[in-house]
């Protein structure tokens, strides 16, 4: 029996999402990243690839993806969980003793009454210093989990918006400065899905790898992985799939099947850090902080 269902509109039973969160990192030996975490809930739940393809109205996310991120926030809110600068994430003692329902629901209850505390308490801080209207109240929601997506979604929107030849040309650009040589785009003469080719060299031997890049907005899922792997029988062994969407945990599954040919996804959000990573249309900047140090001075 499923513990939580995805729609477009309503909200999931967060507690057993939450459930699925731990048993999945169970499983995975009690830690793992974001990604591997999510693509085993939606496993062990049997999250359909329509469900997976539901995006939230306001980011570039998928529902269920959303969802799990704030599963994980209740969890380290009640001790459940913790995780590390890396992005890793691993349960604590009291997290590997759950193992019914009834734990995340006693969670997701304290969390929940903790919020409503705080805003009363801000409100009788507000009337306390005579403020003559006093805050609104705040949502009982924990702090919204840090999705680390603002400039992603700006990136990924823009991205959306070219024209298929010129995105065909960022991947290219892309594949050059990761270190591929002889990089060429097939345009609109590439057939059976792919858009290009391109030599990978790794110490004494090369590879040549067959490449699509696609701009999704939703879910790229298993169907596309299978049409693209069947492009590329008797051209190369190994296959590369580019998009700004996201990839269904059956795709993920597809992708490194055991038996066929390899083929290595890459996503809206890898796809944003390897153009940052690159210096690719993003820019990043330091900022200055200047402090002073009065008991120097004393001391001269």
């Amino acid at each position: 029996m499923r513990r939580f269902e995805i729609d477009q509109d309503s909200l999931p039973d967060l507690p057993g999402m939450m459930l699925a969160t731990v048993e999945a990192l169970r499983k995975l030996g009690g830690s793992a990243t974001i990604q591997e975490l999510d693509e085993e809930a939606i496993s062990l739940e049997g999250v359909t690839e329509a469900e997976q393809g539901y995006m939230m109205a306001n980011n570039n996310m998928p529902r269920v993806n959303y969802f799990l991120s704030w599963a994980r926030t209740y969890l380290k809110r009640g001790g459940a969980l913790e995780n590390s600068a890396r992005g890793v994430w691993a349960l604590t003692d009291t997290g590997a003793k759950i193992t019914e329902l009834a734990a995340t629901q006693a969670i997701y209850d304290q969390v929940k009454q903790e919020e409503r505390d705080r805003a009363k308490a801000k409100r009788r801080a507000a009337k306390a210093q005579g403020e003559t209207k006093a805050e609104e109240s705040a949502p009982d929601e924990p702090e919204a989990p840090d999705l680390d997506d603002d400039w992603k979604s700006k990136l990924l929107d823009v991205m959306k918006g070219m024209q298929p030849d010129a995105f065909e040309r960022l991947a290219q650009r892309l594949l050059r400065e990761a270190g591929f040589v002889k990089v060429e785009v097939r345009g609109k003469s590439g057939d059976g899905g792919i858009d290009g080719v391109g030599v990978l060299r790794v110490n004494l031997v090369s590879f040549q790898v067959y490449f699509q890049c696609k701009r999704y907005k939703g879910s790229v899922g298993s169907k596309e992985i299978r049409d693209f792997r069947g492009a590329l029988e008797g051209r190369a062994d190994k296959g590369l799939f580019i998009t700004t969407g996201h990839f269904t945990s059956q795709a993920s599954e597809e992708a490194t099947r055991d038996g066929a040919k390899a083929i290595d996804l890459i996503d809206g959000e890898r796809l944003c850090d390897l153009l940052k990573a690159n210096k690719l249309g993003v820019q990043t900047e330091m900022i200055e902080q200047v402090t002073v140090n009065p008991e120097w001075f004393s001391g001269v």
